[in-house]
């Protein structure tokens, strides 16, 4: 017996009812002929699939497994139906971005979505501003089409294409006290005597400016944990802290008081930001579009003026 289409929908609808009566109905289909699917699934793989009780079904660990494959393959599928219908049409559809919060590429999302409707107006873009790792899981489960995100290292399930370097700036109000600097630095050491405003910690840029004050032996005196770049804005604009964070969130402060900034040395703090894809699903060609165009966007951004405290990855600027 070979596993059909049909036969692995049920199971997965089967598996996000909780209840093969549900899924029957969400199905229009009798129940004896779903239980029949899904026994000829547990036939076909020689493994117990769904835990049934009184409340309703759970998905054993080899249900678990299938399940996860199966909504890749039904995802796959749906993906091909809108993409040949489409054949011979202009491109359009939803594609999904994520950018990484507090990121320099964030500053792109209205850039992104210019470009994208000027050369695209049929594509519908979804962009979602989250944590590195949520954002990954995300474009691993093929919940999203792709994100840029911090990565120090490869992820299992996702490819990533080193973009940028970061490097961290001190961001403070107008009137703090700072050591003099003729060339716009500060020494981590000196950050110790200010209230400062991080992300929280289970941020890849917390994680990196901890382990910097750790490998001093410095206790940095955080006031707050903050992961909206607006809320941040605020309270640095109230004079509340200062933060430690890339060049870009400096650049989107309004008004005449603008804030201190100075690159943050001895030792200096810098990472790279990659763009993340699956590493198993194909992207639809509108995906592929925008890629293609926020690629482009990054590029620019490094290659120009626009922004502080950026530069290529060291693969792409030896070739340059």
């Amino acid at each position: 017996m070979s596993v059909s289409f049909k036969n692995l929908k049920s199971f997965v609808t089967a598996v996000d009812a909780s209840s093969l009566s549900a899924a029957a109905q969400a199905l229009k289909m009798a129940q004896p002929a779903l239980s029949q699917q899904i026994a000829s699934l547990e036939s076909h793989f020689g493994q117990k699939l769904l835990q049934r009780s009184n409340t309703g079904v759970t998905p054993t660990a080899a249900g678990h497994e299938l399940y996860r494959h199966a909504r890749l393959l039904l995802d796959q599928l749906e993906q091909a139906e809108r993409e040949v219908a489409r054949k011979g049409q202009s491109i359009g559809g939803t594609v999904s971005v994520g950018l990484a919060t507090y990121s320099t590429t964030s500053i792109l999302s209205t850039p992104l979505l210019k470009a994208t409707r000027a050369r695209h107006p049929d594509i519908n873009l979804f962009i979602n501003d989250n944590f590195g790792l949520v954002l990954s899981e995300m474009v691993m489960t093929g919940r999203m089409d792709m994100a840029i995100i911090y990565a120090p290292s490869q992820l299992k399930g996702v490819v990533l294409q080193p973009l940028l370097v970061e490097e961290l700036y001190l961001i403070a109000p107008p009137d703090t006290a700072l050591p003099a600097s003729s060339d716009g630095t500060i020494d981590l050491a000196a950050l110790t005597d200010l209230d400062l405003l991080l992300p929280g910690r289970t941020h890849f840029l917390r994680r990196l400016i901890d382990g910097a004050f750790a490998q001093a032996r410095l206790n940095p005196r955080v006031r707050a944990e903050i992961e909206s770049a607006a809320t941040l804005r605020e309270a640095i604009e109230s004079g509340l802290g200062a933060t430690i964070l890339p060049w870009a969130l400096a650049s989107t402060f309004a008004g005449a008081q603008r804030p201190v900034v100075r690159r943050v040395v001895a030792p200096s703090l810098e990472t790279t930001v990659s763009l993340c894809v699956s590493e198993s699903m194909p992207m639809s060609e509108p995906a592929r579009a925008v890629r293609d165009i926020l690629v482009g966007l990054v590029r620019e951004l490094v290659d120009g003026e626009r922004c502080v405290g950026v530069r290529a990855p060291q693969a792409r600027a030896a070739k340059t």
